[in-house]
């Protein structure tokens, strides 16, 4: 095998798919980057079992074949290159030389049978939407999955395809993001699946501003195709909770607030939340807001924002960092805080369709 490549080229393809390998694996073959010279174009493949992902990119190829070889030392070679063109051979042993410029080095490689192949999706489940539209969901949700390894089933986004919507649900327990936006699909297509964070994250990675993405849906797994790349992960089996029955009825009252300087305030006030006291208090009067932290044993901030508010006077705590999430998250200018009282869940909502329920946290006065 034999070709020469652009070192940004080469650089880009292998940055796409180097996060899927494992540093921790018993199989020193999944340390590996699959790399297939053909047609005219070099693809790279990564697999930690769980995630596979696959991308290709041009390249002038001298003789076809296929090896692997270690991904993070590839990834760290090429970046050092001192040359921009870049020259690769591979000999019978899976021995690859690379050569750039000056610089010449040898990296012992494994063939490539030992490598598991991607699972086909034959006869699966499709269906199509603009790339801008899922990233911006995952985006507004993956923020709350659970890190949590007992509770499985919440260390993924809960992913509905059903009355003609793509639902996107992540929770941790203490605080739940969902999006739900309108997609086509036959009702024959009707399923609810758990996608594992790592895809979540992969695919966040893949995802640009324009044109379509296809998701393919088998029993277990899922894939989505997004231009050059197939990101392929498996599903998280088990049943997610009843989302719904946690994002509480008609609020009492309703909090506009400009999503910029909320986010900037509490993140000041937050300075002097302790660990002990992890929370700020909101406390509500006409057209005004104080946000303040107390902890005993490091101090007290507190700082006045004017708002849009004519309701009775409410205070509530929330953690500082649960309420920050979705801020740093989302690009409208206001939000809404919806409130029915200092016991209930909060409840974040924009002009689009996003909502997020946040546990509010008892707080001496």
């Amino acid at each position: 095998m034999k070709f020469s490549i652009s070192k940004e080229a080469l650089l880009e393809g292998l940055q796409k798919v180097q996060h899927v390998v494992s540093t921790r694996t018993t199989l020193p073959i999944l340390s590996n980057v699959l790399l297939v010279a053909k047609n005219g174009r070099l693809t790279f493949t990564t697999t930690d079992l769980d995630v596979g992902i696959t991308g290709s990119v041009e390249a002038k190829i001298e003789k076809e074949g296929a090896t692997t070889l270690p991904a993070k030392r590839l990834v760290n070679i090429v970046r050092e290159l001192p040359a921009s063109e870049v020259e690769i051979s591979v000999d019978a042993k899976n021995v690859a030389s690379i050569q750039s410029g000056p610089s010449f080095f040898k990296i012992i490689g494994l063939g490539q049978d030992d490598f598991p192949p991607l699972p086909d999706f034959e006869g699966a489940k499709e269906f199509r939407m603009p790339q801008q539209q899922l990233r911006d969901g995952l985006k507004k949700t993956s923020y709350a999955i659970s890190t949590d390894e007992t509770r499985y089933v919440l260390n993924g986004i809960y992913t509905s395809f059903r009355d003609g919507k793509l639902t996107l649900v992540a929770t941790d327990g203490r605080r739940l993001a969902m999006v739900e936006n309108d997609l086509d699909f036959p009702a024959s297509h009707e399923t609810d699946v758990i996608v594992p964070t790592k895809a979540v994250q992969e695919l966040m990675r893949l995802l640009g501003d324009a044109g379509e993405v296809l998701i393919r849906l088998s029993d277990s797994q899922i894939a989505f195709s997004i231009g050059e790349h197939l990101l392929i992960s498996k599903l998280i089996e088990g049943n997610y909770p009843n989302y719904r029955q946690v994002i509480p009825g008609d609020s009492t009252e309703r909090v506009e607030l400009p999503r910029e300087s909320t986010f900037d305030t509490v993140r000041r006030v937050s300075l002097l939340s302790s660990d002990k006291s992890n929370s700020v208090k909101l406390v509500f009067g006409a057209n005004t807001v104080e946000v303040t932290a107390n902890s005993p044993d490091v101090g007290e901030a507190r700082e006045t924002m004017e708002v849009a508010y004519g309701g009775k006077a409410m205070q509530i705590a929330f953690n500082p960092e649960f309420l920050m999430a979705p801020l740093r998250n989302l690009e409208s200018d206001t939000v809404y805080l919806d409130l029915i009282d200092e016991m209930s869940p909060g409840v974040i909502r924009i002009d689009g369709s996003f909502l997020y329920v946040i546990m509010p946290m008892r707080v001496t006065s």
